[in-house]
């Protein structure tokens, strides 16, 4: 059996240094801790879930006059149990955070350790910044685009599997791309990245994000990848600004 050994900080003062089996029991109560917490917001989510389904996400459809249509016989059944479990992922995302930053919290040292309830709301509120850019900017254009496209003789009706598919899958990808702000903090705390570094590479940076906006859109038409591209871009600048304050504050 490996044993605890002890180590100085910086401050001096003696630390236990955790085992890779205990590293292990640490993730396994930081995962038990995270699903507590979604099944928790999935119950919250199940008592409103007619109006999350009828008046949330089935809004944007409606706005744009897409017929949605179910094709299987318990698909309605599924679906609400998609959203409930969605829904919950969403409203236990502080927690998730919090668990995941707890977990990391042993490799940081003591005075940073004190920064982590600030770094778990950054990052929950830059997540569900992206939900809501992804929901009342992204979703509307291309579900008008989507429903208006092609001749008038053929109507467009959406599968709900399928749309509910795009919805979580946009929702859930502009949400995780709206973390580049906290990635590029925690990479510039570990000087791993560096804002000079990202100022020679910026004109590579965008060319991937045009490909990333034209591989992560819903849509093919160019407006949906445009509207995508351009908070990219902002959001590699904003990185860029928060990374050289991150360099700062490690010297």
């Amino acid at each position: 059996m490996e044993e605890r050994s002890n180590k100085k900080n910086d401050s001096g003062e003696h630390e236990v240094e955790m085992t890779f089996l205990d590293h292990l029991e640490e993730l396994r109560w930081r995962l038990i801790y995270s699903l507590i917490g979604i099944v928790v917001g999935a119950i919250v989510c199940g008592v409103f879930i007619d109006f999350l389904v009828d008046m949330v996400l089935l809004s944007p459809a409606r706005k744009v006059g897409a017929d949605l249509q179910n094709l299987k016989p318990f698909g309605q059944v599924f679906l609400y149990f998609q959203v409930a479990i969605a829904g919950g992922m969403i409203l236990s995302i502080p927690n998730i955070f919090y668990q995941l930053w707890r977990f990391i919290s042993p490799a940081l040292r003591k005075h940073e350790k004190k920064y982590i309830l600030s770094i778990v709301i950054f990052s929950s509120v830059c997540f569900l910044i992206g939900i809501g850019f992804a929901y009342f900017v992204m979703l509307p254009l291309t579900l008008n685009f989507a429903a208006h496209f092609g001749s008038t003789t053929i109507k467009n009706q959406f599968a709900i599997d399928e749309y509910m598919s795009i919805i979580f899958s946009v929702m859930l990808g502009a949400g995780l791309i709206f973390e580049l702000p906290m990635i590029s903090f925690f990479l510039s705390k570990l000087g791993i990245l560096k804002p000079a570094y990202m100022r020679k590479y910026r004109r590579h940076a965008i060319v991937i994000i045009m490909f990333l906006a034209a591989l992560l859109s819903p849509g093919t038409d160019p407006v949906s990848q445009l509207v995508l591209a351009v908070p990219l871009v902002f959001l590699y600048e904003i990185s860029i600004l928060i990374s050289k304050f991150a360099v700062k504050k490690v010297e």
